[in-house]
């Protein structure tokens, strides 16, 4: 970025986590940005009270003129998480999606606090690597492209903890961090990652400092627990008959899974600028909601919107991993997932035991299930007979093919 344009920032907000990064680009601005007035902003979305302990006072104490700590929690498990789930989006896989699911939520709030203070730009701390950056900026461009976009890491010459270190300490700019961190982590209501460290080998099995969130499989109870999730119209109502919040939900079935082990995946992912990373994550309740949520589709989806339901699912993950969430191809798949879930209303039953959830149970009024039809026993409903011409007609192409074959011998 040319130095006259720097110039003419004149207020920033910027995305502050209270860490080492975003603790040196609040005076980074200042002295690069012609003196602009830089505004924290910390979305709380679940991360944890002891991250944000604190978290108004060091962003002062680093140089900013104010700082904005929204709570964001009810909002991204109502209007975020459950819309996600009901598309059923597991990135290659695997993936949950915990830490791309909460990007537009917090793109949607940094913008609402610079549009409030008169910002002219908005700052992350995203490195130049990684999909955050991607994220951020298409949100963003999609919410407010009139402001100006700062990205420090693509652009000052710090590459190390050590510089950043160093850069406070010169400047007398209290920071509780230091070169012992092993781990870069990001944790929200839905789940925590792990990269960096030992995982940085995707030779190296993750040691037991790795995991956080949940007990390691080997050490949960030896006697399994179960859990019943009430969902109406693909939201979840009560959970074990208590009617909580979204968020309180979600707690509820953190503390139950992470006790037993459960939502832990070690992957080696597709980074969106191209490259391959390893990493940890857990997420225990997103897990057992996962597993209740397709539990329930089990009943009440026929094959062919089950069929069409998963590819929206196989594309949204893709979507939302790559941050366009604001998007009108974002728009149209969640108002398809959202018409299958006027009819996902009903009871599950998951059990929890040493790392795994498994639906053990399901009923709902919209069921298709019909134990008349599938039972292996007696019925007056159905004609074994009628099957044969079912299956001719279903294989007449093949039969005809085959035909042809013999024809031509």
């Amino acid at each position: 970025m040319a130095l006259a344009k720097k110039k003419q920032i004149k207020k920033v907000v910027l995305a502050y986590s209270g860490g080492l990064d975003t603790s040196a680009i609040i005076p980074w601005l200042k002295e690069n940005y012609d003196g602009c007035e830089v505004v924290a902003f910390c979305a709380d979305v679940g991360q944890g009270d002891e991250e944000l302990e604190g978290i108004k006072e060091k962003a002062i104490a680093s140089g900013a003129s104010e700082c904005h700590v929204v709570d964001l929690k009810e909002e991204f498990v109502k209007d975020y998480i459950y819309p996600i789930l009901k598309t059923g989006s597991v990135y290659e896989g695997q993936y949950l999606l915990g830490t791309s699911m909460a990007r537009p939520v917090i793109a949607k709030a940094h913008v609402e606090v610079a549009l409030k203070v008169g910002a002219d730009a908005v700052c992350h701390g995203c490195t130049g690597k990684g999909n955050d950056q991607v994220r951020f900026e298409s949100c963003f461009a999609a919410l407010a492209p009139h402001l100006t976009v700062i990205a420090p890491w693509r652009e000052w010459d710090m590459v190390s903890r050590e510089d950043l270190l160093d850069y406070l300490a010169e400047r007398d700019i209290p920071c509780s961090a230091s070169l012992t961190k092993i781990y870069s982590r990001d944790a929200n209501a839905w789940h925590i990652s792990h990269e960096g460290g030992e995982l940085e080998d995707p030779w190296c099995e993750p040691s037991k400092e790795v995991w956080t969130m949940t007990v390691d499989p080997m050490d949960a109870p030896d006697t399994p627990e179960t859990v019943e999730l009430s969902f109406d119209k693909g939201e979840l109502v009560a959970v074990d008959g208590q009617q909580l919040s979204a968020y309180d939900s979600l707690v509820y079935l953190n503390d139950k899974a992470g006790a037993h082990g459960v939502g832990r995946i070690d992957i080696v992912e597709n980074r969106l600028v191209g490259m391959k990373s390893r990493g940890c994550y857990e997420t225990p309740g997103g897990t057992v909601l996962m597993a209740a949520y397709k539990g329930l589709e089990s009943l009440i989806l026929d094959k062919e919107s089950l069929k069409f339901r998963e590819s929206v699912a196989l594309e949204f993950s893709h979507v939302i991993y790559d941050g366009r969430w604001f998007t009108p191809l974002a728009k149209a798949q969640l108002a398809a997932a959202a018409s299958f879930a006027e009819n996902m209303t009903g009871d599950v039953v998951v059990k929890l035991y040493k790392g795994t959830a498994t639906v053990t149970q399901r009923r709902s009024p919209n069921s298709l299930y019909s134990e008349e039809f599938a039972t292996f026993g007696a019925d007056d409903v159905y004609d074994q007979q009628h099957a044969e011409g079912f299956i001719r007609l279903f294989s007449l192409s093949s039969r005809i093919t085959a035909m042809n074959q013999q024809t031509q011998k």
